[in-house]
């Protein structure tokens, strides 16, 4: 009588999806455009740059703007 041998099973690998370099650059643009505003806002508005008038934006980002290193008094 013959014996059957059982095969060993083999799982299958997951392959990471490539993503496309032009799927990243419109968003890569955009968070590189927003951190530069909020730069902006946290580290020089204020003073003879303002944008905004009145201090509320630097009451606003007052801590930030320690926490980073700016100077504001």
């Amino acid at each position: 009588m013959a014996q059957s041998v059982a095969q060993p099973t083999t799982t299958p690998t997951a392959v990471p999806a490539k993503l496309p370099i032009g799927a990243i650059v419109p968003w890569a643009v955009f968070f590189g455009i927003l951190m530069l505003v909020l730069l902006y806002f946290v580290g020089a508005e204020q003073g003879a740059t303002s944008v905004m008038n009145g201090d509320n934006v630097h009451e606003w980002v007052h801590d930030a703007r320690h926490l980073l290193g700016f100077p504001c008094h």
